[in-house]
């Protein structure tokens, strides 16, 4: 590797390392330490290829993923993560292990939830490099294990815990999504069944912390916010209401009967 990628790679370590993390220079760093990849035969690289230039090609690239979700461009995230395959998969027996590897396959698990993508998560998870009977022993892996039951499950109340038990902060981004959709799933139901409900009980369902959350939510999607009566009122969509029982909408694990396709 040339002198100069390496001053680069350098100075993108000590930016992202950086607290807070210095997001938009490493953006500037990555662009130019790619195209040096790229010069160099590192970002496609090929089987002869010198092993310590491999290793740093494939941190940059990890700092790249990494980068990505801290700064929310998620499509960014799934370029990286494909350049990676090559590193993970088919230099493995020449690269020493690297500890952002399962930390990175575990984000791009849940991202694969976020999507509703079931088919590839288990086709993904069944193609990881560990054991099956050690699947559940890294955190890792574990964690995006746990979301997707949860969800088939309809137990929601565990996937907005999961997000405090998140094995890497870049984790909670992913969670925060799955969050936003179930949100606006029980919100649709919450809309169907009733004309109105007390705030306390609407922020509950929702998972809000506080009511300035919930106020936010709910002007966004047109409901009434009567603070002074404490309620919320949901816009009307017709004479007919489904027959819910308010006991299962309030119950702790909010048990509805979806299937995860409907959630997305």
């Amino acid at each position: 590797m040339s002198t100069d990628l390496g001053q680069l790679y350098q100075e993108l370590i000590r930016s992202f390392t950086a607290r807070p993390t210095d997001l938009k220079k490493c953006g500037l760093l990555l662009n130019q330490l790619k195209i040096g990849l790229i010069g160099a035969g590192l970002l496609v690289p090929q089987p002869d290829a010198n092993p310590v230039d491999l290793a740093t090609a494939r941190e940059i690239l990890e700092i790249g993923a990494f980068w990505s979700i801290r700064s929310k461009d998620i499509p960014s995230f799934d370029r990286y993560f494909s350049q990676l395959q090559t590193f993970y998969n088919d230099f493995s027996s020449v690269l020493p292990p690297s500890p952002r590897e399962f930390p990175i396959r575990g984000l791009y698990l849940i991202r694969l939830l976020t999507q509703n993508r079931i088919a590839d998560f288990h086709i993904t998870l069944e193609s990881l490099p560990l054991p099956a009977d050690s699947l559940t022993s890294n955190p890792f892996i574990s964690h995006p294990i746990n979301l997707e039951r949860w969800l088939m499950e309809g137990s929601y109340s565990k996937v907005w815990n999961a997000r405090e038990e998140a094995p890497a902060e870049e984790y909670k981004y992913f969670v925060d999504e799955i969050m936003g959709t179930i949100r606006n799933e029980i919100a649709s139901c919450e809309e169907t069944a009733y004309e109105s409900l007390p705030l306390k009980d609407a922020g509950t369902l929702l998972f809000f912390k506080t009511q300035s959350e919930l106020v936010q939510f709910a002007q966004k999607r047109g409901w009434q916010v009567d603070l002074t009566g404490g309620a919320i009122r949901f816009a009307k969509k017709g004479e007919d209401k489904a027959e819910i029982p308010r006991q299962k909408l309030i119950a702790a694990n909010l048990q509805y009967a979806r299937e995860l396709e409907q959630i997305v």
